[in-house]
């Protein structure tokens, strides 16, 4: 059975609650999901595994949290070649431009992106959001 990583920042908890719907979703198909905060997550890690999920909310202009998420996804970027990667996120304004642009960014970096985009949430995730999360960890099981 392969680990998958779900690697999270949240300072509400909201994107914390997606990370554990994602990591659900991975469990219910048949795969081993491994829950982290980002700074308890290594890169040389997930440099390993074929498919993982990160998870960060919009910050200040939509962009990604800029102490921790940030560098560690800057640093990761160089391993992501080849890899299926799964991203999700909350936000409390704005119109979602962080996840497109996180998208495209993994993508240009030889990333698949399940569905070709990210799951984001307004606020807190409703049962619709978390649904989707689910199935976003399914995705990935089945990488």
């Amino acid at each position: 059975m392969s680990k998958i990583s779900v690697v999270y920042w949240s300072q509400t908890g909201n994107t914390q609650a997606m990370a554990e719907a994602v990591a659900e979703g991975i469990k219910a198909a048949g795969a081993e999901a491994e829950l982290l905060e980002v700074g308890s997550a290594s890169v040389d890690a997930l440099k390993e595994e074929k498919a993982f999920a990160l998870g960060c909310p919009a910050m200040g202009s939509e962009v990604l949290e800029e102490c921790e998420m940030e560098p560690f996804v800057a640093e990761l970027e160089a391993h992501v070649s080849g890899k299926v990667i799964g991203l999700f996120g909350s936000y409390d304004w704005g119109d979602g431009t962080w996840m497109s642009d996180w998208v495209d960014r993994m993508k240009a970096a030889g990333a698949t992106v399940v569905g070709d985009e990210g799951v984001i949430c307004n606020l807190e995730p409703d049962a619709e959001g978390i649904e989707k999360c689910k199935e976003l960890g399914k995705q990935l099981a089945q990488a």
